[in-house]
């Protein structure tokens, strides 16, 4: 009995040894339903976008001196890029509400749909057109693509703004 016990206790030992580690990706694929401009929904699971930070649905951002919902545009944004199109998202971790923190793309533009892990793009383009920052706190990977939307004055960046960080401190 204690060998029997030995042998079901190492083999279990062993298996678990062969689970996906935390360092693998996992991909969650879908259709998503848009929170806002670094949220989104995915067979009932929350995702945010790893990497970004968009303006709040209620965010006031100032163009030309005249203010604008930055918020309500950068969700519609979202929603554009989406367009009804399934996405895969990859990720390792959640964050501290439970949420998946996903790097997201469409997926009909991939030929190896079982197989493939998403990069961000989806995550890249908001940023780099003006519709989210890189969220820097958590990740780099996309500051270059908000460095050249400020300089070419992309969304948000064509006038005055706080940071969705920042906004949330003043405001929430």
């Amino acid at each position: 009995m204690k060998k029997l016990s030995l042998i079901s206790f190492s083999l279990f030992f062993l298996l678990s040894s062969f689970s996906v580690s935390s360092s693998e990706y996992k991909k969650i694929q879908g259709y998503a339903q848009v929170i806002d401009g670094d949220s989104i929904i995915i067979n009932n699971k929350k995702i945010r976008l790893f990497g970004i930070d968009a303006p709040e649905k209620n965010q006031i951002c100032k163009k030309n001196g005249t203010v604008y919902k930055c918020g309500i545009r950068s969700t519609n944004s979202l929603k554009f890029l989406i367009n009804n199109q399934k996405l895969v998202c990859s990720y390792k971790n959640k964050d501290r509400y439970g949420r998946i923190l996903g790097e997201c793309d469409l997926l009909e533009s991939w030929n190896d749909k079982s197989s493939y892990i998403a990069n961000g793009i989806l995550n890249n383009v908001m940023v780099a057109n003006g519709f989210a920052v890189a969220y820097v706190r958590y990740s780099k990977k996309y500051l270059q693509s908000e460095k050249k939307a400020q300089a070419l004055k992309k969304g948000i960046w064509a006038g005055e703004f706080d940071r969705p960080e920042d906004w949330r401190r003043k405001y929430n």
